[in-house]
C-alpha cells in the first residue's frame, strides 16, 4: 500500500481545473514520503505548498541567516518578528532532530519534485510575518505578554515528543502546533491563524485553476483541508485579487489604542509630581522605587539571557527612561548594545537553528543571545512599568 492512500487528502473540481489538497505533517517521514509519490506519479501539471515567500527562501537557501544585518533588524523594528520565528523553527527542528527528519521534509520533497518533473511550483501560504501581525493585532493587550511568553517557554521545555504525536500534528502546521495550547477555535488567535490562511489559499488555488487550468497537487496542513475545501466551494464568485489583498494587509492600530502608552506616561509623571507637591521625600521614594523596579527586572532579564555585564548596566538605566517614552522600548537599546559589544561571527549564524532549540543554546549563540536579551529586557521593563506603576498609586492613595 502506498503512502498516499494513508494520508488525508480532499478531491475537487475547481474552476475547471482538478486539484487535490494532500493533508501532512511538517515533521513526518510518511508525508514527505507521499508527496514523492504524488509528484512521481505523472498526473500533475502543477505544484502548490504551503509556503509564503520567506519561509520558502529559508528552506531553499538555509545560509540567508548569515546575510542578516543583525543591527538593521534591530533599528527597524524587526526583532518582534525574528525571534517568534527563530522560536517557532526551533520547535519543529527539535522535533525533527528526534526523530531524524529534515523539518519541511514534505515541502522539500514538494519542490524538489516539481523541480525535477518540471511541474509549476506555486507558494500559496499568506507571507508569515503578515499572520504573527494580526495574530498580535487579534489578541487584546492584555493578553500579549502572556501569549508570547507562552510561546517563548514552550518552545524551550525539553522534552521528548511520541512519534504517535508526531503524526497527530497531521491535525495542523509548523504555525498551530506552536499556538496549538492558546488557538481554540472561540480564541481570538484562531481567525487570523487558521481561519484566514484556509481562505487565503483557498483563493490562491482559485486564481491559479482560472489562470492555468489543468491538474494541480496542493501540499498543506492537514488540519487546513476542511477550510480550504470549505472556501473553495463559498468562494466561487469572490474576486480573488481583492480579497486577497484585504487579508494581505498588516492591521493598523486604532487611533485610541495609539494613545494608551501616552496616557501611561502622562499617569506616571502626574504620579510623580503629585508626590514632590505633597513632600520631596515621597517624590524622591516614587523616583527611586520607579527606576530600581523597573530598570531592575529589566536587568533582570539581561542576567538571565546571558548579556555582557555592561549590555545590563545599560538594561537597568535605559528601561526607566524608555518606559517613558513609547517610541522606543528597552530592549531595543539593550540589543543594539549587546549586538555591538559581542559582534556575532559566521560560526554564529552557522549554528543559529540548532543552537535555538535549547536555553543553553540561546544564551551562547551570539545572534540568538541578542534576540533573548531583546525579549527578556522588553518584558522585564513591560512588568517592571506595570508593578512600579501601582507602587506610585499605592503610596500616593494610602
Amino acid at each position: 500500500m502506498s503512502e498516499t492512500s494513508n494520508q488525508p487528502h480532499v478531491d475537487l473540481t475547481v474552476a475547471g481545473s482538478a486539484v487535490r489538497l494532500l493533508g501532512t505533517a511538517h515533521v513526518s517521514r510518511a508525508s514527505a514520503t507521499a508527496v514523492h509519490e504524488e509528484i512521481a506519479s505523472g498526473a500533475y501539471d502543477a505544484v502548490a505548498i504551503e509556503l509564503c515567500g520567506n519561509r520558502y527562501r529559508g528552506m531553499v537557501d538555509p545560509d540567508a541567516l548569515g546575510r542578516m544585518d543583525l543591527f538593521e533588524v534591530i533599528r527597524g523594528g524587526k526583532a518582534p518578528m525574528v525571534t517568534a520565528m527563530l522560536a517557532m523553527g526551533a520547535f519543529q527542528q527539535r522535533i525533527a532532530e528526534q526523530f531524524g527528519i529534515e523539518p519541511g521534509a514534505e515541502m522539500r520533497a514538494a519542490i524538489d519534485g516539481a523541480r525535477s518533473h518540471d511541474l509549476e511550483l506555486h507558494l500559496i501560504d499568506r507571507d508569515i510575518g503578515t499572520t504573527l501581525r494580526r495574530i498580535y493585532a487579534n489578541v487584546p493587550w492584555y493578553k500579549r505578554l502572556y501569549l508570547f511568553s507562552g510561546l517563548f517557554a514552550s518552545v524551550l521545555v525539553n522534552e521528548d515528543i511520541p512519534e504517535e504525536d508526531i503524526e497527530a500534528l497531521k491535525e495542523g502546521d509548523l504555525l498551530e502546533s506552536t499556538f496549538a495550547q492558546f488557538a481554540d477555535s472561540a480564541g481570538p488567535i484562531y481567525l487570523p491563524l487558521i481561519d484566514e490562511r484556509d481562505r487565503y489559499m483557498a483563493l490562491k488555488l482559485r486564481a491559479l485553476a482560472v489562470a492555468s487550468p489543468g491538474r494541480i497537487l496542493a501540499v498543506v496542513g492537514a488540519g487546513h483541508l476542511k477550510g480550504i475545501a470549505r472556501y473553495l466551494g463559498e468562494d466561487a464568485a469572490t474576486d480573488p485579487a481583492a480579497r486577497l489583498a484585504e487579508l494581505e494587509t498588516s492591521p493598523t492600530r486604532r487611533r485610541w489604542y495609539r494613545v494608551i502608552p501616552w496616557l501611561i506616561v502622562a499617569l506616571v509623571f502626574a504620579g510623580f509630581a503629585l508626590g514632590f507637591a505633597r513632600s520631596p521625600e515621597l517624590g524622591l521614594r516614587l523616583v527611586t522605587e520607579w527606576v530600581v523596579i523597573n530598570g531592575g527586572l529589566a536587568a533582570l532579564g539581561c542576567l538571565i539571557a546571558g548579556a555582557h555585564p555592561l549590555t545590563t548596566v545599560t538594561g537597568f538605566l535605559a528601561a526607566p527612561l524608555t518606559s517613558l517614552n513609547p517610541t522606543i522600548g528597552a530592549g531595543m537599546v539593550t540589543a543594539l548594545v549587546e549586538a555591538w559589544l559581542r559582534k556575532p561571527t559566521v560560526a554564529d549564524f552557522a549554528r543559529l537553528r540548532s543552537d535555538t532549540t535549547s536555553l543553553r543554546g540561546w544564551r551562547h549563540n551570539r545572534v540568538a543571545r541578542t534576540f533573548l536579551v531583546f525579549f527578556l529586557s522588553t518584558l522585564g521593563s513591560a512588568i517592571g512599568t506595570y508593578v512600579a506603576g501601582f507602587r506610585i498609586f499605592d503610596h500616593l492613595v494610602g
